[in-house]
């Protein structure tokens, strides 16, 4: 994983409450191997019509959001099953920063564990930011944990260790293989 300290983008307005991990990424697309190619299907039902076509008032098919790192979510974003697929296809489409007013608890964990910042802003936050902020550059500083909007600064909570990881970009097996001799000591002193 990379380091993610700083980020500096427009968001793009997801403006659908309760998105569960099968409409971010659905079921029939789970067969690649290894956690990129699945961007080109992210949000599939809603991004192409019946026919397979673009569906060109799906927000992000919009051009004036093409290339923005930040997803802006209303509340329950990520239910549903445990699929980690669903993150592997936000980041694969290029999204470095999921802010929401609330997360699925598996969803928000494989978050961290790919490198990816889901932020929880209070409701009104995020109310505020879908009301007249979207076309506005958002700041997020991981290191003093802020989302700022213009003048506006909002402190965001993260656990230490997910906190941790993602500033040294580094996941759990990264952590683990740290501590290799030590473990290799430890099996050749109590296994043999």
């Amino acid at each position: 994983m990379e380091p993610f300290k700083y980020l500096k983008s427009k968001p793009v307005p997801l403006d659908i409450v309760n998105v569960d991990t099968d409409q971010i990424i659905p079921k029939q697309f789970l067969k690649l191997l290894g956690k990129t190619g699945y961007g080109k299907y992210l949000f599939y039902n809603w991004r192409y019509n019946k026919d397979g076509n673009v569906d060109s008032n799906f927000v992000i098919n919009l051009p004036e959001f093409a290339g923005r790192e930040i997803l802006l979510t209303r509340e329950y974003f990520g239910i549903g099953s445990s699929r980690e697929h669903a993150v592997w296809a936000l980041k694969d489409f290029g999204f470095k920063v999921i802010l929401g007013a609330s997360f699925a608890d598996i969803f928000y964990n494989n978050c961290f564990k790919n490198g990816v910042l889901a932020i929880m802003l209070d409701k009104d936050k995020i109310d505020d930011i879908f009301s007249s902020k979207t076309d506005r550059d958002i700041e997020v500083d991981l290191p003093n944990q802020t989302v700022k909007i213009d003048s506006d600064t909002h402190k965001f909570e993260i656990d230490s260790t997910l906190k941790h990881h993602l500033l040294e970009g580094i996941d759990e097996i990264s952590t683990t293989l740290k501590y290799e001799n030590q473990i290799r000591n430890y099996e050749l002193n109590n296994f043999q």
